[in-house]
């Protein structure tokens, strides 16, 4: 799921006196920020946007205010970051968030138990040994051919990457792919290609993954299915491109394996030792077939309950919706998930009390995710008290003014690629740039789902080779392959999907 789901890694023990350095948890990481951007509000002046009926601020109408809070107040909304980032309310005279305050959830409440519902979900169905299954059966059945085997295995995690965020969990494929590549005639590269950027890519493109789109689309005040149309073309795109980047060189390393970037281990090139070691997957049982229907029915109905099917259809965004849309939001996506959960327990035969004690436990490991989103939400909490929010806002206005839609949108992508290796959360990193980015669309006449777009491709993009996700740098240990060979493989491609995303953020932001 996304680079928040990620479970610590054991490190090798150090030699007395030398400690090797880690790159700290998005929690810490949002801990200094929220400290930074606290201390930051006495420097940053005060002021705002007149705003309109529906809240967005209006171009050119910023003017300085004071911000009307003590060294105590300001000392309080630090002390209350995070209980104001879960269930802080709005006050609808002074705009002021706190917990005791009457008016709108200005917290993360609902995106919150939203995590913990798809985190239940998504442990509950691993739980059954279906999906693994599956894809091991995928395998199997075309490890005779070569160069399907690569294209089906990416095809199958890109599309769960682009609608649940699928990524840490490939991690336990290796040991079944590296051999199943090394029997036809590939090399270890090929296996960690098809793996790594066959999930990462569709997480690049994701269109409706919670962790990413979602919780971006939330900040963003819009729904998750808008921008739908734009992100599923780019998904096909940049697929196949990925897809037929890593064919190829699978099949120049079998014609010629010297020119692998890998290099053989011993044993490497025994085809026979290593077609015995993928040992035969078993079959998929009745069970497994229904969960896995299941799955997929439950990932189909939620994107048909957020599309706005009216607006997709006709291309315009104000179009009345059609009487089946659901317009379905955070609230009623919990609901789904969290019956779904029990529903595919119900069909995979768990029994009652492991079927209570995986919720229990799915839930629990997505806390650290959910977390990390309330602690975000308590940094833009900080500034919206102290009214830096919209100072900040008129600064970057100042810098993308008179710029085309599609000049502001590739903007966009490019701002955030530094900020994506800074802030190690997809969901931390949306919660606390959207407040901003999002309203910068309305000036430029962009399309927020626009921004949404740009800012996952960013995110999605560096998390493809940036050493400090398990994804990568475990993957890639996995299956013993240097890190810099890694990079050598790779940057043609990053340069590649660069264009193709600056490409597709620019067209989509022309068209809106």
């Amino acid at each position: 799921m996304s680079t928040d789901t990620q479970a610590p890694e054991r490190q090798p023990e150090q030699p007395p006196g030398k400690k090797k350095f880690t790159f700290p948890s998005a929690l810490t990481v949002l801990a200094v920020v929220t400290i930074a951007v606290w201390l930051l509000a006495f420097l940053i002046p005060s002021g705002q946007y007149d705003r309109n009926g529906d809240g967005a601020p209006l171009e050119g109408t910023y003017h300085r205010v004071g911000s009307g809070q003590s060294f105590v107040d300001r000392l309080n909304d630090l002390f209350l970051a995070p209980v104001n980032g879960l269930y802080g309310i709005q006050d609808l005279k002074t705009s002021l968030v706190g917990p005791d305050n009457s008016g709108d959830l200005y917290g993360s409440a609902g995106v919150f138990l939203f995590v913990l519902a798809i985190g239940a979900f998504i442990t509950v169905v691993f739980a059954t040994g279906a999906l693994d299954r599956g894809i091991g059966r995928l395998a199997h059945r075309l490890r005779d051919r070569g160069a399907l085997l690569i294209a089906g295995v990416m095809l199958v995690f890109s599309v769960l990457g682009t609608v649940e965020g699928f990524a840490e969990e490939t991690l336990g494929f290796y040991g079944l792919i590296v051999p199943l590549m090394l029997a036809l005639g590939y090399d270890r590269m090929t296996a960690v290609g098809a793996i790594i950027l066959g999930a990462g890519v569709g997480v690049l493109c994701s269109t409706v993954n919670p962790f990413a789109t979602g919780v971006a689309s939330s900040a963003a005040d819009i729904s998750l299915g808008d921008g739908i149309a734009l992100r599923f073309v780019m998904w096909i795109v940049l697929t196949a491109v990925t897809v037929a980047y890593v064919i190829r060189y699978a099949k120049r390393v079998q014609k010629n394996p010297e020119r692998s970037l890998s290099g053989f281990l011993p044993g490497d090139k025994d085809r026979d030792k290593a077609a015995s070691d993928a040992a035969e997957v078993p079959e998929l049982t009745t069970l497994h077939k229904a969960v896995l229907v299941v799955t997929a029915l439950v990932f189909a109905f939620m994107i048909f309950s957020v599309v706005p099917w009216a607006s997709a259809l006709t291309g315009k965004a104000d179009a009345a919706p059609y009487g089946f849309e659901l317009g379905w939001s955070f609230p009623q996506l919990a609901a789904l998930f969290l019956c779904a959960a029990v529903l595919v327990g119900l069909v995979g035969r768990m029994g009652e009390q492991k079927l209570s004690s995986t919720i229990i436990q799915g839930a629990a490991d997505f806390v650290s995710p959910a977390l990390v989103i309330l602690l975000a939400r308590g940094v833009t909490v900080i500034m919206n008290n102290s009214k830096i929010t919209d100072t900040v806002l008129h600064a970057i206005e100042g810098v993308v003014k008179g710029t085309s839609s599609g000049i502001f949108a590739i903007i966009v992508f490019v701002v955030n690629l530094p900020l994506a290796f800074l802030i190690p959360s997809t969901s931390g990193h949306a919660t606390l740039a959207m407040p901003i980015l999002a309203p910068l669309a309305d000036f430029a006449g962009v399309s927020r789902a626009v921004v949404v777009t740009a800012w996952q491709a960013a995110s999605g993009w560096m998390n493809l080779w940036v050493p400090t996700t398990a994804v990568t740098i475990g993957g890639v240990a996995l299956a013993k392959v240097g890190y810099d060979k890694y990079l050598r493989f790779v940057w043609p491609l990053l340069a590649l999907l660069f264009l193709l995303i600056c490409a597709f953020v620019a067209l989509g932001a022309a068209f809106t």
